[in-house]
């Protein structure tokens, strides 16, 4: 056997070996996302507590020994279709101009998912409405969800804080920044699944952001008003 010939077997055992993580990694997506499908299909049809990891492992075809590689709880598993958005206005955020202010980047990252054609988010999502509207009642899943959330917002604060070229340890800025727009979002998103509108969540986001910016932030409240013990009693006659 030639050299050339030597060198093409060898090229082509290395390109079979590099695809065999592909391929695993294929399959292992693949039945990772056939457990969370049929955990979100049977929770929202049935109700969280209705349901068990059993029950969504047989609806994939697979054992509870599979689901549990793959997924820590069934909330976890039902979870997966909401998992990538952090991960998505994450992405937005670092994609905005670097001379933007960091609240004001936050906002349109939000925004951008929101209107992402490529990635709908949630309210044009068929069932995440119902999900989060779930989520509302259920303490295991808001729980759950929150831990989302959490990680998510970690990120966005490494990110805010490279955008500021500084250390989110020592400086609270980027951690401000992102408490204030996820709390904005979050206030959003719950008077969306308490206003059975399905439709509305950009609109809400976009008041939530603009109460942020406006008279929370430049007004001073107004006085209540009370009334005086002294004027009372003058008024009944009293001396």
């Amino acid at each position: 056997m030639s050299r050339r010939d030597i060198f093409a077997c060898t090229v082509k055992v290395m390109q079979a070996e590099q695809k065999i993580p592909e391929r695993r990694s294929r399959k292992a997506r693949r039945t990772r996302d056939a457990l969370a499908r049929a955990a979100f299909e049977l929770v929202l049809d049935r109700g969280l507590r209705e349901v068990t990891v059993e029950e969504i492992a047989a609806r994939a075809d697979l054992d509870r020994r599979t689901f549990s590689r793959y997924f820590a709880s069934k909330e976890d598993a039902v979870l997966n279709s909401v998992r990538g958005d952090g991960d998505r206005i994450n992405a937005a955020l670092r994609a905005r101009p670097a001379d933007e202010p960091p609240l004001t980047a936050y906002r349109r990252a939000v925004l951008d998912w929101l209107a992402d054609p490529d990635a709908p988010a949630w309210h044009r999502r068929p069932r995440i409405y119902e999900l989060l509207v779930l989520a509302e009642r259920e303490p295991t899943l808001y729980a759950a969800f929150h831990h989302i959330r959490v990680d998510a917002q970690a990120e966005s604060v490494a990110i805010v804080a490279d955008r500021l070229g500084t250390d989110p340890l020592s400086d609270l800025r980027p951690a401000v920044t992102v408490a204030a727009g996820a709390g904005a979002l979050l206030a959003a998103q719950a008077a969306w699944v308490r206003g059975d509108r399905p439709d509305e969540l950009p609109r809400l986001v976009e008041r939530a952001f603009d109460a942020l910016a406006g008279e929370l932030v430049t007004r001073a409240p107004a006085p209540h008003s009370t009334t005086s013990t002294t004027s009372t009693t003058e008024g009944n006659g009293t001396p």
